[in-house]
């Protein structure tokens, strides 16, 4: 595996983690789950409360997630939540494929029997959720969003080149947002995708494997938009 990227939703304190980063994470995960709304102003005062940090390491926060367009830095008045729009979601949508595709190529090229383990135990768990979704148990949009990037970073987990990974990792976060702020699983379609792109992964179909995907997010934008729950 790459790292703990598989993680990246927990936002559970781990062993050595500094406050800045267990604020970080948490303001993150806040910021992609819609618990802070697009535009709205990041109070310095009120955050120091809530995450349990100082403004100094706040500050610092809130520049890093600046960088990763999470958050819009407004010089002397501070920072807000980033803004969304279809045009964005759309970019994000393409800019996801081109860096997706690439890595999940070098992962079917490169993975090992190890590997197509975690694919099918991450897609085994993303379904259990997907099946409750559609069947109205009790499951959150929150949980199928953690679980939906599990499988797919676990499709793209062999490819064995950090830097894709981070930043792939950080476009997923700006486009999982919006799936977050509609709050609306696309149902079955999207559950027989992933199924379907499970075997075409772990049966090293490269070109099949891609094209599914390349569908799979663009049916997803448009699911997304046809909501009109983010405006």
């Amino acid at each position: 595996m790459l790292n703990q990227e598989d993680l990246r939703f927990d936002t559970g304190q781990r062993d050595g983690d500094t406050v800045g980063e267990i604020a970080y994470r948490r303001i993150r995960s806040h910021i992609v789950n819609g618990h802070l709304k697009p535009g709205a102003k990041l109070k310095l005062d009120h955050m120091k409360q809530v995450y349990d940090a100082s403004v100094t390491t706040l500050r610092e926060i809130l520049n890093r997630l600046a960088v990763e367009e999470l958050v819009a830095a407004e010089g002397q008045r501070g920072f807000r939540v980033a803004g969304v729009s279809d045009d964005e979601l759309a970019a994000l949508a393409e800019l996801r494929i081109l860096l997706e595709t690439h890595a999940l190529r070098l992962s079917i090229a490169r993975g090992d029997l190890d590997w197509e383990a975690r694919v099918v135990a991450a897609h085994y768990k993303l379904s259990v959720l997907e099946a409750r979704l559609m069947t109205k148990e009790p499951a959150t949009v929150e949980q199928w969003v953690a679980s939906d990037w599990g499988f797919h970073y676990a499709t793209i987990s062999a490819c064995d080149l950090p830097v894709l990974a981070r930043t792939h990792a950080s476009v997923f976060d700006r486009f999982a947002r919006y799936h977050m702020l509609t709050l609306d699983f696309r149902g079955k379609p999207a559950a027989d995708e992933h199924a379907e792109l499970r075997d075409l992964v772990i049966g090293r179909r490269a070109d099949a494997a891609v094209d599914l995907l390349s569908r799979h997010i663009r049916s997803g934008v448009r699911h997304i938009m046809s909501s009109g729950g983010f405006g």
